[in-house]
């Protein structure tokens, strides 16, 4: 399979709200425009969200801001990767409001200066999956983050030291169908000397012509377009998920498995996201002891 580079500016739409068949492909910086999603156009299908994911030797961080059209969707998740004790904060927003999320990514309304923030020339996974002219998702995966900072929780700080804790955002803007399942895998580190980043993902991208698949090594994306085969089993998470296909032969070994589930009759939701180790190859590129995550999940919204 052969997936266009994006290498301009593109509007994800048309005027009339539709696909725009241009900007179908993928990128390695965030050239989508994604200001037809919202407002009359696809109403209830928008889906919005900025989902980060700080993981440091001692703790991993999850944060959530999203507008789903009848609802805005928010949490903040700590999870200690020593005790496997967590903790977590979800607001459910009915009708959506006093949430802002740009139809770009970097043009947001915040700004600030600093310097030896972001590294130079690094790349990020922007795909746009096309399910029809009226169904399909803007995604930018952004792994391999150098994070640091402090984590102050309760009474306890902790170092999020440089060199050891990484970040990885998830930026989603779409028009989504009302069911639907998908995989995500991600992980970032330091392998030989190396920086490595690991973005898998499956099942929703399946016979659209993209894929949300790429290896990042030193900054620089490895995209790889196959559709991946994954092999795990929920009822024993604890068995090691082997993802492969397109080159790569990945194996992810779990420790801890976030399990949450909302039933509302009509909206439902249900997530597997464990946590563990990446190892495997591609091509020449081999890794091991890279942290993450992989999930499976599963939306009726």
């Amino acid at each position: 399979m052969v997936e266009r580079e994006l290498t301009a500016a593109v509007s994800l739409t048309l005027p009339d709200g539709s696909l725009n068949p241009e900007a179908v492909g993928w990128a390695r910086r965030p050239l989508v425009d994604t200001s037809g999603i919202g407002g009359r156009h696809g109403w209830p299908r928008n889906k919005r969200w900025e989902y980060w994911n700080v993981v440091t030797p001692t703790h991993v961080l999850a944060f959530t801001v999203s507008l789903i059209d009848y609802a805005a969707v928010h949490e903040v998740w700590v999870f200690d990767r020593r005790s496997h004790q967590s903790w977590g904060r979800a607001a459910t927003v009915l009708p959506p409001r006093g949430a802002v999320l740009p139809p770009v990514l970097d043009a947001g309304p915040a700004r600030a200066r600093a310097k030896g923030l972001a590294p130079a020339d690094h790349d990020c996974l922007a795909v746009v999956v096309p399910w029809s002219g009226e169904r399909f998702q803007y995604t930018v995966k952004d792994v391999a983050l150098p994070a640091s900072g402090t984590l102050v929780v309760g009474e306890g700080r902790y170092d999020i030291p440089a060199g050891e804790s990484w970040a990885v955002l998830d930026h989603g803007r779409g028009r989504w169908p009302y069911d639907v399942v998908w995989n995500w895998g991600a992980g970032s580190g330091v392998h030989d000397g190396h920086v490595i980043g690991v973005q898998v993902g499956g099942r929703w991208t399946d016979g659209t012509g993209s894929t949300e698949n790429g290896l990042l090594l030193d900054g620089h994306l490895h995209k790889i377009s196959a559709e991946l085969a994954w092999d795990y089993d929920l009822a024993d998470w604890r068995r090691p998920w082997r993802v492969g296909g397109g080159g790569l032969e990945a194996v992810f070994t779990p420790e801890y498995n976030r399990h949450a589930l909302t039933d509302l009759a009509v909206i439902s939701s249900r997530t597997d996201q464990c946590f563990g180790w990446w190892s495997g190859s591609f091509g020449d590129i081999t890794f091991e002891g890279i942290y993450g995550w992989a999930e499976d999940v599963h939306n009726r919204w």
